[in-house]
């Protein structure tokens, strides 16, 4: 069913960051939302602030997304509500040794990038291509393009949303549905700050980007179909180097990066 005859997103944790500026960019364009975060008085404070410019209906779920079969829960609330968009941005990482690191919250961390985004979109896709009409983003990370040591899990994970956004993508072509990954680089969110508690921010800077330009450009790329959008000169480089060099070359040297950026 549509609501007020307007196309609806929906956007996974929306309350702050990549996921905040996507919607921004919907409500721009006139999509109703449903908003979907963690965090029930950051998602409440960004509905507010996009309520400031925009006038979309907008729908908040609080939803701890880690959470085994949250997406069949998700999609029996909303299963008479025409989904047009999905973005799957909602994530988190972590850093330490496999041998080290808490289980529990790797657990979570997998259930989250993985199952989650893969099971919503198992159940929100027939719809889309009986329709003959969707657009998926999900969020990747430049991290899917090579191992990563001291983050093993989230680099795996992401390139896992990597290899399935392209494969899924080419089982669509001819339905009127497309699939784009997003691959960012270092981006100045939220996001270092649960990674590691020694730190709150990337020790090395360099190519750190604004989180309304890396939204903006996943957000066009998204709209145009495109299946792979890696924003900036600097991240389609280094996407690549895996292949000039050796993985086990580019693996020490992420090695040596992290090593850098996490110590206290």
């Amino acid at each position: 069913m549509k609501n007020n005859n307007q196309n609806t997103a929906l956007v996974t944790g929306a309350a702050s960051g990549l996921g905040y500026e996507l919607a921004l960019l919907l409500a721009k364009d006139n999509y109703n939302l449903i908003l979907i975060d963690i965090d029930a008085e950051k998602l409440e404070e960004a509905k507010q602030n996009i309520l400031k410019d925009y006038q979309p209906n907008i729908t908040l779920m609080v939803k701890d997304l880690s959470v085994v079969n949250i997406a069949e829960e998700i999609y029996k609330e909303i299963s008479n509500i025409e989904i047009d968009v999905v973005i799957n941005n909602a994530g988190f990482g972590l850093f330490g040794t496999f041998c080290d690191t808490d289980w529990e919250r790797e657990a979570k961390m997998l259930n989250l990038h993985i199952l989650t985004s893969t099971h919503l979109l198992k159940l929100l896709l027939p719809d889309m291509v009986n329709r003959g009409s969707g657009k998926i983003l999900n969020l990747s990370s430049l991290a899917a393009f090579q191992p990563g040591p001291l983050m093993a899990l989230y680099y795996a994970s992401k390139g896992y949303i990597l290899s399935f956004s392209e494969a899924i993508s080419n089982e669509l072509k001819g339905t009127g549905v497309t699939v784009t990954a997003l691959c960012p680089g270092p981006t100045k969110t939220s996001f270092q700050s649960v990674v590691s508690e020694n730190a709150a921010e990337n020790k090395i800077a360099f190519n750190m980007a604004c989180p309304k330009d890396v939204a903006l450009y996943g957000y066009n790329a998204m709209q145009k179909g495109k299946v792979v959008a890696i924003p900036g000169a600097i991240n389609k480089f280094l996407s690549v180097l895996p292949r000039i060099l050796t993985r086990n070359r580019t693996t020490k040297i992420v090695r040596k990066i992290q090593d850098k950026n996490r110590a206290s």
